[in-house]
């Protein structure tokens, strides 16, 4: 009597994506919280970490130079910050009606323009959505390491956080590279924060990968019949059925 040969277990395909994933999710978090904590703390990285460092003497209510972070107005090496602000506007810098304010940044909206009121909220607020989602993606990459449908569910959730954080770094971005060109047209200096713009973008970088990395997973998982979903389960079992049936016909012939 023949023996039915049978598939070879093999190992999950999507585990190995899954943990992939869940690494670069904990990268981007990471980078997110040097963000947020940055004033926090006066260590490496936290006091490098900034987005606008300008010269704003001689300004109402401001420090002679000012460093703009996620949650505070800082001195120098982000110390002597002013209290921590939700949805921190750019003005938060100076007083509301202060004098000397760069052509182009003041205004009535907390001590700037409409322009530049808006843009630094609506960026504070994404970013703070883009955590948020990326959190729930973090926990769901475990979810990932199971199968496909768990890849479908990090894949969901992490296009949310990718969407946010898009738009959080194009606002910010947008909102310090132009008041640093306003500070400059007022002769004075000022300079891009090199640390919270890298790690702004190294975090949109690592969460864009990890999405790639998820929707990957799902096609992979599909793809492959030992993985238990798709058609190569059904087929295998239907075939297997057809070949017990010829066996025992012709053992009675």
């Amino acid at each position: 009597m023949r023996r039915i040969a049978t598939p070879a277990n093999h190992h999950r395909p999507d585990a190995p994506l899954g943990l992939v994933g869940l690494i670069l999710m904990g990268t981007s978090l990471l980078f997110l919280f040097f963000i947020i904590l940055a004033g926090v703390s006066t260590s490496t990285p936290f006091n490098k970490t900034y987005f606008l460092r300008a010269d704003t003497s001689g300004i109402d209510g401001a420090h002679d130079v000012s460093q703009w972070t996620y949650f505070y107005v800082c001195g120098e090496g982000n110390t002597d910050c002013g209290k921590a602000t939700a949805a921190l506007p750019f003005g938060h810098a100076w007083n509301s009606n202060a004098n000397n304010v760069p052509a182009g940044i003041a205004g009535s909206h907390s001590g700037t323009n409409n322009k530049f009121y808006l843009l630094s909220r609506f960026g504070w607020v994404f970013l703070l959505l883009a955590l948020f989602f990326g959190t729930l993606t973090f926990f769901s990459s475990f979810l990932a390491c199971c199968g496909r449908l768990g890849s479908a569910i990090a894949t969901f959730v992490s296009f949310f956080a990718l969407l946010c954080h898009a738009v959080a770094s194009s606002l910010l971005t947008a909102t310090y590279a132009l008041a640093q060109k306003k500070f400059k047209a007022d002769n004075r200096s000022a300079k891009l924060g090199t640390y919270g713009l890298g790690f702004l973008w190294g975090s949109f970088a690592a969460l864009l990968i990890s999405v790639v990395v998820f929707s990957a997973g799902i096609r992979k998982d599909r793809s492959n019949p030992s993985a238990g979903g798709g058609r190569g389960r059904f087929w295998r079992r239907k075939s297997t059925r057809s070949y017990e049936g010829r066996r025992v016909k012709d053992e009675y012939s």
